[in-house]
């Protein structure tokens, strides 16, 4: 399989390179040159297969350059370790014709959904760099759960320097110690002055000057990378077959900031997967909300919310869907996002729009509803959620859709104590391997919002 960048300018690479390279050089996002077909058997034969089975054959078409037998071995390793045996596990809140579950996400070792495709990254770029004989110095920017997740699939790799951005203040004190108390050698955590658009406008102003990138063999983890993308692709088919797939349809409400968990549902749909509708659920940073409500894509001021990895207004990954709404013509998403960066947004076709909507619906969930959303929950099923889960849930519950739904439990209840505690009374304990969070030695670097003072930084850190 070749992949092509949404801007059309760059060129066509294998999975091993789009891998490595992350962004593409015209600035653009890779993805499939075509979409891989499951069909009704090939949906049907998931049906009861261990998840890292799952995961090795609906991935295979995506990576064709590893041997089934190779790429069985890496999802077995990649979800070993968590927390429990059917790695992502739906949990049943009510039943009925409208039955409504929840897709618990946050059983790897940082407590997040990153790590469902993380754990599987970093083996990725183990095999590749060996193969290739190479080092990259990965540079990501993240909102709160990438940035843990992506340490710890990179820490202590000989072949990988990381360096993560996340916005000074605007995390929670767990996520910022899941990532500042790592201690790594090729560990490095920066604090930027300023938000989550802010640090991911630095990490894409990094990526497109060619020079330092090559330089410093610049790679990325966020989901820019189509592989962070495509490993979570999986966990959408295989909810959906556990609930009865490819006979009914499913309807998944999706925590929302950056696009990329629910472009993986839009991946999956294309790939054959029956979708009644994919939730775009965002709290009071409503980009997304806006544009499938009127064809108008604008930044806002970003304000900072309960649920803090949903506050972007600027969805890296809403290009790639951008790129099939214009029939897959690079040159219009280039002139998109030439409008996004100098007027501040743009609009697409009615058209475009109508095609966005037959699978996309959108809600907006303030904070006082995401409150009372986790104490309902609590106090009708015992089940504390996160900040995250309940602006999906909330979403779902609103827009009240036919048939099954399943709403994404993003994150730990206990990565979110503060705001779980407000709403249920109930102060969530952190798994035993993190217990002693609070007491690590942090490490981490405060920077201004300035490139030049993050490449001197890389430079003087990075090991050669």
């Amino acid at each position: 399989m070749h992949y092509i960048s949404t801007r059309g300018q760059a060129p066509d690479l294998a999975f091993g390179d789009v891998l490595l390279t992350g962004l593409a050089r015209d600035g653009g996002l890779y993805v499939p040159a075509d979409w891989p077909q499951l069909s009704h058997d090939d949906l049907a034969a998931l049906a009861g297969l261990p998840y890292p089975e799952a995961a090795a054959r609906i991935l295979a078409p995506f990576m064709d350059n590893i041997p089934p037998d190779e790429l069985l071995a890496m999802t077995k390793a990649a979800y070993a370790g968590f927390a429990h045996g059917d790695v992502v596990p739906l949990r049943q809140l009510t039943e009925g014709p409208k039955s409504h579950w929840l897709m618990e996400l946050f059983h790897g070792p940082t407590l997040a959904f990153k790590d469902v495709a993380m754990q599987l990254l970093g083996r990725l770029f183990d095999r590749e760099l060996a193969r290739q004989g190479r080092r990259v110095t990965i540079v990501g920017a993240t909102s709160g759960d990438t940035g843990s997740a992506a340490i710890e699939a990179c820490k202590d790799r000989d072949a990988i320097d990381i360096f993560i951005l996340y916005p000074h203040g605007r995390v929670t004190e767990v996520q910022r110690r899941q990532m500042t108390t790592v201690l790594s050698d090729n560990v490095h955590n920066i604090a930027i002055e300023g938000n989550f658009d802010d640090c991911q406008a630095l990490v894409k102003a990094a990526f497109n000057d060619l020079a330092f990138r090559d330089e410093i063999a610049m790679s990325a983890v966020n989901s820019i990378n189509w592989a962070r993308v495509v490993a979570q692709v999986v966990y959408f088919i295989t909810a959906a077959v556990a609930l009865g797939a490819p006979e009914r349809k499913v309807t998944f409400a999706v925590p929302t900031g950056n696009f990329g968990c629910v472009f993986a549902g839009y991946a999956a749909a294309r790939m054959g997967l029956p979708i009644e509708r994919l939730i775009v659920s965002t709290n009071r940073n409503d980009i997304l909300y806006r544009f499938f409500q009127t064809g108008s894509y604008r930044k806002d001021q970003v304000v900072a919310t309960q649920s803090p990895s949903m506050d972007i207004q600027v969805a890296s990954n809403f290009e790639r869907l951008l790129f099939d709404l214009a029939g897959r013509d690079g040159a219009t998403v280039q002139g998109q996002m030439d409008d996004l960066a100098e007027r501040g947004g743009f609009d697409v076709s009615p058209a475009a729009l109508a095609q966005a909507r037959e699978i996309f619906q959108s809600h907006r969930v303030d904070e006082a509803a995401t409150t009372q959303t986790i104490g309902d929950v609590y106090r009708d099923s015992g089940i504390i959620i996160d900040p995250h889960t309940a602006v999906a849930l909330r979403a779902a519950q609103d827009l009240d859709p036919d048939g099954p739904v399943i709403t994404l439990a993003t994150a730990h209840p206990a990565k979110f104590p503060d705001a779980v505690e407000k709403a249920c009374g109930i102060r969530p304990p952190l798994p035993e391997h993190l217990s002693d969070l609070y007491q690590r030695e942090e490490r981490f670097a405060i920077l201004p919002n300035d490139l030049a003072t993050l490449r001197d930084h890389i430079r003087s850190l990075r090991r050669t």
